[in-house]
């Protein structure tokens, strides 16, 4: 009777009694945790998969067979697969996160600090049905003082500054909501977002080659994985601990106040471009009622944040992730514009 089972109906593979004997997979699963095995046997098998279906790494054995000892051979083949697996939109960020927690408690450990990183894998956090976040830290192993580190790497996240940001576009990830986000999910202090040199837009590096902070949302960490190099990270995690461990409350926060009097700002030169549109051109009176309806609503969201702001000294993260994101004036104004589409 075999083995594997596939049930059509659910789409899943189900395998009934299963062993192996083999040096390396009991050594390797010998070295991990009892709660740790089973999800790092379901990534095993995923990664094996993939690398069957490639056909390069097949045609790589076949090639360096008679040409190569054993041992040369086995690691070109881990390092070839490895480099192309991480290349595979599918599994970069999953073996991301695996090597930058890897990298960060062997820090700890070469630091002699009591700091413990944990991947949060699929577990939801604060928000709900929400993963942002991928490995919480734990400062000298206080599970209330959390550095959270997010890992993206991907090109198409842009830096996405809250003045150039637009509310009534479709919602995408940025460093910016990435890193509030993922201090709002995991009750952070503080928060860092880490891109591969490889794959990174253009905007991060423009505004952090290596390492940047923007002040009261978090850091930005620029590693290079093909080479092993996460030394960007380390300075980001030494300076985010220094914040952790040190940062008072004050009555009134100047990082959150300038972020709110940016954000008006741009409201402010919003309007200034309505009167442009106005004198250029008459015809377009349905994106300047479009325009004009934006901003007073823009206006009125912001002031209420604004007040809160004054009245309470601060705003929470989940206060500033929805002052952000901006989801409820472009729920507000859907109706306002079919409105005006209708005329």
């Amino acid at each position: 009777m075999s083995t594997i089972k596939l049930n059509q109906q659910l789409n899943r593979v189900e395998i009934k009694e299963f062993e192996i004997e083999n040096p390396i997979v009991f050594n390797y699963f010998n070295n991990l945790s009892a709660n740790e095995r089973d999800e790092k046997l379901l990534r095993a098998i995923y990664i094996g998969v993939l690398a069957l279906m490639e056909d390069r790494i097949s045609a790589f054995l076949s090639k360096t067979s008679n040409e190569l000892g054993t041992e040369l051979e086995s690691l070109k083949m881990i390092f070839e697969m490895k480099k192309e697996l991480f290349y595979k939109s599918t599994i970069k960020g999953v073996l991301a996160e695996d090597e930058i927690a890897e990298f960060l408690n062997d820090y700890f450990q070469e630091k002699r600090l009591k700091d413990k990183a944990v991947l949060t894998g699929n577990t939801a956090g604060n928000i709900a049905k929400n993963k942002t976040g991928d490995i919480v830290c734990e400062v000298n192993g206080d599970n209330n003082l959390r550095i959270v580190v997010e890992c993206k790497f991907d090109k198409s996240i842009r830096l996405g500054d809250v003045e150039s940001k637009d509310v009534f576009t479709r919602k995408t990830d940025t460093a910016w909501s990435q890193l509030i986000e993922a201090e709002a999910n995991r009750d952070g202090k503080v928060s860092i977002i880490v891109f591969d040199r490889s794959l990174v837009d253009s905007s991060i590096l423009k505004y952090a080659d290596n390492v940047g902070f923007i002040s009261g949302i978090g850091f930005i960490a620029v590693v290079d994985s093909q080479k092993g190099d996460y030394s960007n990270l380390s300075i980001a995690y030494m300076l985010s601990r220094d914040i952790a461990l040190n940062a008072k409350q004050i009555d009134l926060d100047k990082d959150l106040l300038a972020i709110l009097v940016n954000r008006i700002i741009k409201d402010i030169n919003e309007i200034l471009s309505i009167k442009s549109l106005v004198l250029s051109n008459i015809e377009n009176n349905k994106a300047i009622l479009k325009q004009l309806d934006k901003s007073i609503l823009l206006m009125e969201f912001n002031q209420e944040y604004l007040k809160k702001f004054l009245k309470d000294g601060t705003l929470s993260r989940k206060d500033l992730l929805d002052f952000y994101s901006g989801e409820e004036v472009k729920d507000r104004f859907k109706p306002i514009e079919k409105e005006i589409n209708d005329i």
